[in-house]
């Protein structure tokens, strides 16, 4: 047998080439110097098992290979180029893709079920969630194993529409439409042109619709360096000219198409239904037409019956074709959805539905369509304005926000001075006071003055996409309680198909041997025609689409209304715990006082002369991140520059340590400094003299921290900080404990400063001096009791806490880990948002219940009326087409009581009532 290549050695013997999938990976290997490199990198990646082929260019160093993944892996080509001395730039093999897509054809809990269902059994597939109410599906999947187009194929096979959202790539992603470029030839030379640009990531271009898709990394590049590139690289004599594409918004768009389907179709089934209705319910009853329409054409078959049958075939299998297609790929899964029981069409539902993501919606619309980009010379002069998309801002632009405008992105202000309305993002009323290096947030409204603001976060880095997607990952997130209607729902169809049989022979068996009398079954019926008619009608009925849509509108409705009052709830369970709260735990600095500590006073207590004391200080506490670390060392460079002593002049430290909840400590020179509380001196064995633990105990009967700094195991003098309490803080835990839940302050500081904020605050339980396991392991303490806890906090230290707690809230304001802990974000930093935050949550869930009791209620008092229970005494009974108009106003009244959460108001608004 002879090898087609040396390449074809390395797939293994039952696989041939074309079975190998193959993937390209482009990067950049560094210290590349001569063409002897290129030859020496290239043996080394080809000599690897599954490496089809790579090449490297002399120039810049950037490599593109071509391999199997299922024989190699990205990382081991990195681990072979490291060892031979090659630094590697850019090769990352990502082992996790997650993709979007949005359902279509979903029409109850059930359907959501069979579309996760199939998702979960395509191989490569890790995770699946599906939303009902958000009609999207988010899959985790391995892209070493599968694709989006077999995720695709996947739903379709299931019976249901798809249309890809997101491939995972597209968080910072551009869409330019390129004129001029007419030949593959053109496209190729756009492409590598865009390629070679620095920060781009991967590019697409459709020939056929002359549009570019741009992936890149907005620290290193944007939109605007791509349209000079494009218009640069044309060759003469063609000119490219690149514009900024726009794709419409898919979710409005897909929504609207979809009531514009249900609305046709109704309107298309009404053009026959209503002369049906008319040839049955009214001509009858006109003795001219009557006659007419029982003229018999063919035995039992009357003029009537013909037109009727010939105006209902194009209902029954035009508009209801999807319900039929649903059903057959339903029982070909061997389960049932609700086309298995009815075929209706579901426009009043569907415009219903619609409006649960109208918070969404208008936050996505907050940012502007232009705005004003600035250059400036050397000295801060305007040199020129241009009014550009902001798509096209770019991170580190100038823009200019002019009285009235709204804030195109998140950024710093580097001059002038207004006010901004930040209500929108915030809930806050009052507009806040902006001056040079004040943070702004996009969407957010310019009121008076003009500003000059640098652009720091752009695309989808920006507040209100970060918002955006988290409201979009609550949405799409299955609330526990919703697991009851799943179960439920699983067992609800084949039991209502049982039902309808019973009630079917019910009638039918009585009805052909006489039990009941003759003139109970209507006079253009048979018995076995009333026996069907019942049993059709309680198919209908009971359909559990009600039951399905209980939770996921109601979740996504008070998401939404939470986003927009300040409250960002990641997820249903989150949503869900929050009801439950019996206890809060407050960190004590940045969440229950305002978080900027201040200096108020600075002694001596050695020879050692301030000068000195403050320049050790600085030089420890410069190197640490925590509030107070930072108010000592501005106060301490005021002092030396009051002395006369220069600022700039800070000794070098080391051996820096951090002791989380207690200081900080390193060598300055020859000398060892300790700078924090008292339990880093105990632990360090460092005396405290009386003189030192009086000054202590003083200030902490003030609600101050003292920070002790040690120099060479004596203390040699004291900073006293002082952090002001939030004003709403005693209010807001006063009407925690009327809705009946206890408060705890859980502290790194020590015990008499904790005492006298809680004091201050009205909070009986204090835990100070606690570390942030310490921390965790409090709230772990709380949870053994049987108490659900929330933990509200700020800092990296509140982390495990936040965590370790049943329902974790940070503060807007602070850190990124904090928030990222964190299953709600209070973005106005206010501790009123707590209250808002589990009162939400209490009246979603009270909610939920309420749309649970009425969709089995309804239920249960409809399928004995449906079956003809009350036929043989009232004469009552619910025919197929009523019995289809119930079963849709059910749908629709839970939608509807879903939608009254939009009128949700704040139980508490501190600011107006002090």
């Amino acid at each position: 047998m002879e090898a087609n290549g040396k390449d074809d050695l390395k797939i293994p013997l039952l696989q041939g080439p074309q079975d190998a999938e193959m993937r390209t990976l482009k990067f950049k290997i560094k210290d590349v110097k001569c063409a002897s490199c290129v030859n020496s990198i290239e043996s080394l990646v080809r000599n690897l098992s599954g490496v089809n082929s790579i090449t490297v260019s002399p120039l810049d160093g950037q490599a593109a290979i071509i391999y199997v993944p299922k024989l190699v892996s990205a990382n081991k080509v990195k681990e072979t180029l490291q060892a031979a001395g090659f630094r590697v730039d850019g090769l990352q093999e990502k082992d996790i893709s997650v993709c979007r897509f949005r359902i279509k054809g979903m029409a109850c809990t059930s359907c959501s079920e069979s579309v996760e269902r199939a998702l979960q059994m395509v191989d490569g597939v890790k995770k699946a969630v599906v939303g009902l109410a958000l009609e999207e599906a988010k899959v985790h999947f391995d892209p070493n194993l599968t694709d989006t187009k077999k995720i695709f194929e996947a739903i379709e096979d299931a019976g249901f529409g798809a249309e890809l959202i997101s491939s995972g790539n597209d968080e910072n992603k551009v869409y330019l439409k390129v004129e001029g470029v007419d030949s593959p030839e053109d496209v190729n030379f756009v492409i590598s042109s865009l390629e070679l640009v620095e920060g781009v990531n991967h590019v697409e271009m459709d020939l056929t619709e002359h549009k570019v898709t741009v992936s890149y990394d907005p620290d290193v590049t944007g939109p605007r360096s791509f349209i000079d590139c494009i218009q640069a690289a044309a060759l003469k004599p063609k000119i490219y000219r690149a514009t900024l594409y726009t794709p419409s918004r898919q979710r409005d768009m897909g929504k609207l198409r979809e009531i514009r389907m249900y609305r046709n179709r109704f309107l298309f089934s009404c053009l026959f239904s209503v002369p049906v209705f008319i040839f049955a319910m009214v001509l009858p009853m006109l003795p001219p037409y009557g006659n007419w329409l029982n003229y018999k054409i063919h035995n039992m078959l009357t003029m009537g019956l013909f037109l009727r049958w010939i105006l209902s075939t194009p209902v029954q299998f035009v508009v209801g074709q999807r319900f039929y297609v649903g059903s057959y790929h339903a029982l070909r899964r061997r389960s049932a959805n609700m086309d298995v029981l009815v075929a209706l069409g579901k426009y009043l539902e569907v415009v219903a539905k619609g409006k649960t993501s109208d918070a969404l919606a208008k936050l996505t619309q907050l940012v502007p369509d232009k705005s004003y980009l600035l250059a400036l010379d050397t000295d801060g002069n305007i040199i020129s304005e241009t009014e550009i998309d902001t798509q096209l801002i770019q991170r580190n632009d100038i823009i200019k926000i002019v009285p009235g405008a709204k804030i195109p992105v998140d950024g710093i202000v580097i001059k002038g001075q207004s006010y901004v309305n930040e209500s929108m993002i915030t809930g806050e009323a009052r507009p806040i006071n902006k001056s040079p290096g004040d943070k702004v947030i996009g969407g957010t409204v310019n009121d008076s003055g003009c500003l000059l603001v640098k652009a720091t976060h752009v695309g989808s880095d920006t507040t209100l996409s970060q918002i955006v997607q988290l409201v979009e990952a609550a949405q799409l997130a299955r609330a526990p309680v919703q697991k009851l209607a799943d179960h439920i729902s699983l067992f609800f169809v084949p039991i209502v198909v049982a039902v309808a049989i019973i009630t079917w022979l019910g009638w039918l068996i009585p009805g052909v041997v006489g039990i009941y009398p003759k003139h109970w079954v209507p006079k253009a019926m048979d018995e076995f025609e009333l026996a069907l008619q019942f049993a059709i009608s309680v198919l209908v009925v009971a359909c559990p689409c009600a039951l399905g849509l209980a939770t996921p509108t109601a979740v996504m409705v008070a998401s939404g209304i939470g986003a927009s009052q300040g409250v960002l709830i990641k997820g249903g369970d989150a949503l869900e715990k929050a009801h439950k709260v019996k206890t809060v735990v407050f960190d004590k600095t940045g969440t229950l006082t305002v978080g900027k500590p201040v200096v108020v006073s600075a002694v001596l207590f050695s020879k050692l002369s301030m000068e000195e004391l403050c320049g050790m200080t600085i030089a420890v506490e410069a190197s640490s991140e925590h509030p107070i670390a930072k108010a000592v060392v501005a106060h301490a460079k005021r002092l030396r520059q009051k002395l006369g002593t220069c600022i700039e002049l800070v000794p070098d430290v080391m051996d820096f340590e951090v002791h989380p909840g207690a200081g900080v400590s390193g060598k300055v020179g020859e000398r060892t400094v300790l700078v924090g509380n008292k339990r880093l001196m105990h632990a360090s064995n460092v005396p405290i003299c009386p003189e030192v633990e009086r000054y202590i105990s003083e200030n902490e009967f003030l609600a101050r921290t003292c920070v002790l700094v040690s120099i060479d195991g004596k203390v040699a003098g004291a900073f006293c900080v002082t952090d002001p309490v939030k004003p709403e803080a005693r209010r807001v835990i006063s009407f925690l404990h009327s809705m009946g839940i206890s408060s705890i302050i859980v502290t790194g500081d020590n015990l008499a400063t904790a005492a006298a904020i809680a004091n201050e605050v009205g909070i009986d339980e204090v835990f100070a001096e606690t570390d942030p396991v310490g921390k965790a392991d409090k709230v772990k303490d709380i949870k053994m009791k049987g108490m659900t806890v929330a933990m509200v906090g700020d800092g990296i230290n509140d982390s495990p806490a936040l965590v370790a707690a049943d329902v974790g809230m940070a503060i807007g304001a602070g850190t990124d880990v904090a928030i990222e802990a964190a299953d709600i974000v209070l973005v106005r930093s206010s501790l009123e948002d707590v209250i808002t935050a589990i009162d939400l949550s209490r009246k979603t869930m009270s909610r939920i219940r309420l749309n649970y009791m009425w969709a089995l209620g309804y239920n249960i008092l409809s399928m004995p009326i449906a079956a003809g229970v009350l036929y043989p005494f009232t004469g009552i009974r619910l025919p197929p087409w009523l019995a289809g108009a119930c079963m849709a106003a059910s749908s629709l009244s839970v939608v509807s009581s879903s939608l009254l959460l939009q009128f949700y108001k704040k139980p508490l608004h501190v600011g107006s009532t002090q």
